[in-house]
């Protein structure tokens, strides 16, 4: 019988040790629930790096992986980051192979975990749904398709669920931010509103977001304002992970590139066509003192 490949968890990382911890909690909680290796590791920020989790798959053995990104939206980690930082783990360890999964998107299991979240920070109060508009606000991007993704979310979270409106805003790196986006909301009329981070685990952002809607909250005292809760380690969040990891076992990839900036030359980011891709170097990594590579051209996930 073939030997299934190993699972690696790809991670951004957080400056939050809490933030940390939860994900690599996350990876423990994988690998409880999988019969075959389970490994988890982060592109900067925190430990440990992606190099050491893929030097610790080698070492118990693993010769085949599929790599999922733990990520909500296909952005430049997700593109180029991740996907180069593999391809460098190839060279480092002759040998492996590897199969590189999609980001997780707005599954409609993730969309069922907002609105939990939503539920919960509108226990004991009064009124419908039809009374309340959600702010959902993403980490922000350089990367206008990345910043889509987040919209698109923001639809489908609003779609049959009977809110008053679901807008987006973003923490970082991209208009509207936080503040501007409950600006909106008022002007939209809004009554009572919630902002829903659109966040896997707690962290330095998430935390920025709860702050600035506190501020802002602070100088409207006509309007209630609410904040909601990180996704979090959910059931759903484990079994979603499964299912990309599945998806990269059988090469069933399905990721939308129409507007990837590294593909198509969007107006003010063509410079970024055919751009080639480097890894993160982490400095927790023994081998980031080794130099760049360069990969070719765009490493992208369907490229595989």
């Amino acid at each position: 019988m073939t030997t299934p490949p190993a699972l690696l968890i790809a991670g951004h990382g957080t400056r939050d040790d809490a933030g940390a911890e939860a994900f690599r909690d996350f990876v423990r909680q994988l690998q409880l629930r999988s019969d075959m290796p389970v490994a988890g590791g982060f592109i900067e920020l925190s430990a440990p790096p992606l190099g050491e989790a893929v030097a610790g798959l080698v070492a118990r053995g693993v010769r085949r992986f599929a790599a999922v990104p733990l990520m909500l939206v296909s952005a430049g980690h997700a593109k180029g980051d991740i996907p180069a930082a593999l391809a460098r783990e190839k060279e480092r360890h002759p040998g492996i192979s590897y199969t590189y999964g999609r980001p997780l998107g707005p599954h409609p299991a993730l969309l069922s975990v907002l609105e939990r979240r939503l539920d919960e920070a509108l226990a004991g109060t009064a009124g419908d749904r039809s009374d309340v508009t959600v702010l959902l606000v993403g980490r922000g991007s350089t990367d206008p398709d990345a910043n889509a993704e987040v919209f698109r979310a923001a639809r489908l979270l609003w779609e049959g669920r009977g809110y008053a409106g679901v807008e987006t805003a973003f923490v970082s790196l991209a208009a509207p931010d936080v503040p501007s986006g409950l600006d909106r909301c008022a002007r939209l009329g809004a009554r009572r509103i919630v902002v829903l981070p659109y966040f896997l685990f707690t962290g330095v952002l998430p935390d920025r977001v709860r702050q600035q809607t506190e501020d802002w909250a602070s100088g409207h005292p006509g309007l209630e304002v609410r904040s909601a809760d990180v996704i979090g380690p959910e059931p759903e969040l484990l079994d979603l992970v499964a299912e990309r990891y599945e998806e990269a076992v059988k090469g069933d990839l399905r990721m939308n590139c129409d507007a990837c900036v590294y593909r198509i030359a969007l107006p003010g980011f063509e410079d970024k066509v055919g751009l080639p891709q480097q890894p993160h170097f982490h400095p927790d990594d023994d081998g980031h003192h080794q130099g760049h590579h360069h990969h070719g051209g765009h490493t992208h996930s369907h490229a595989h």
